[in-house]
């Protein structure tokens, strides 16, 4: 009767074992497939942005290259005054924009697997906890279906 017993909880054991390695290996498959979505979205959203950032380029050079030539054209044909306060303009928006996007870089988090990491502490503390099978929330029953009458 002892060896039927010690057989039992050597297969309970076991199967508790092969359990655990599962969860950890799908938390795992989990977590990189999160990885490889936000990544994905990343490297779409820099393609789409670098190609924006290159239209958007070509046609402020052509927009500068006029205003610059309308400030020489008013200012009575000094063509370098007009450049200088194009470039100086220019230099100026540059170091607010890089202030900015310094801020919203610090401001980011990068891409880690949240929903992976949230599943794995919640496993862990259920498997901690003194009783595991005790729920926490109690589950009213569903209430009962109506049933009409045919007309």
């Amino acid at each position: 009767m002892a060896d039927h017993q010690t057989s039992d909880m050597a297969k309970a054991v076991q199967e508790v074992s092969e359990r655990a390695s599962l969860l950890v290996r799908e938390e795992i498959a989990l977590a990189k497939a999160e990885v490889t979505e936000k990544m994905t979205g990343l490297a779409k959203g820099a393609a789409v942005g670098a190609a924006a950032g290159i239209f958007i380029l070509a046609g402020l050079i052509y927009f500068l290259h006029f205003i610059a030539l309308l400030l020489a054209d008013l200012l009575g044909d000094t063509w370098w005054l007009g450049y200088l306060i194009v470039a100086g303009s220019l230099f100026l928006l540059g170091g607010v924009a890089g202030f900015l996007a310094s801020r919203f870089f610090k401001k980011g988090s990068p891409p880690v697997p949240t929903m992976a990491i949230e599943e794995a502490q919640l496993i862990r503390q259920t498997l901690t906890a003194p009783h595991p099978a005790t729920p926490s929330v109690e589950v009213a029953p569903p209430a009962p279906a109506k049933v009409e009458a045919p007309k």
